[in-house]
């Protein structure tokens, strides 16, 4: 019985090359294979539009570390409701912040993690995108430039958001499940 995803899930070996490779590579870092690309490849087109975006969102030059990068997608992914968005990225937060507790922390409750009043305003803000995007008016902007953060780090707060909202749907409507090697990343730092 397949318990990654609903749908089939290609094996490795069957993978298109260039999908084979971005997939080894990954592999190479983590020490495993994320069951996020197995079970999404299984559209690959798709796929490679998926990740051609998360790489133009989260490996550029950026106002947002990647600690930070990290924490929008943990807190926004547990307003969603979203298992495997919260446990994988929570570990690659711990790794990116250096710090054990901080992924849980903000994953519960970003208001009480030990995090900075910056950071506390760019996740109100990415919860808002996420859930009322509508209602964004020139005070959020105003808010966040009184923290430091450009109008082009706002784009990006926004942009991550709503790409791993649509990852977070994806995710839940397949049923892809975390790897368990996510659970205990990182733990230790």
């Amino acid at each position: 019985m397949n318990t990654i995803s609903r749908y089939p899930v290609p094996k490795l070996e069957d993978l298109p090359a260039d999908i084979k490779s971005q997939v080894l590579e990954v592999q190479e870092k983590a020490g495993f294979v994320p069951n996020v690309f197995l079970a999404m490849a299984h559209r690959p087109d798709e796929l490679r539009a998926f990740m051609a975006y998360h790489d133009a969102l989260m490996l550029k030059e950026s106002g947002l570390s990647q600690a930070e990068r990290e924490m929008i997608i943990v807190t926004t992914s547990n307003d969603n409701g979203c298992l495997y968005c919260v446990v994988a990225h929570g570990a690659i937060l711990r790794i990116r912040a250096k710090d054990a507790l901080i992924a849980d922390q903000v994953a519960v409750n970003y208001l009480k993690a030990d995090i900075s009043a910056r950071q506390k305003a760019m996740l109100t803000f990415a919860l808002k995108i996420s859930n009322n995007a509508q209602a964004t008016s020139e005070e959020d902007f105003v808010i966040l430039k009184s923290f430091g953060f450009s109008d082009e780090d706002m784009w990006d707060i926004a942009a991550i958001t709503a790409f791993f909202g649509l990852s977070n749907r994806m995710v839940s409507f397949a049923s892809i499940q975390p790897n368990k090697d996510f659970y205990g990343m990182a733990r230790d730092i």
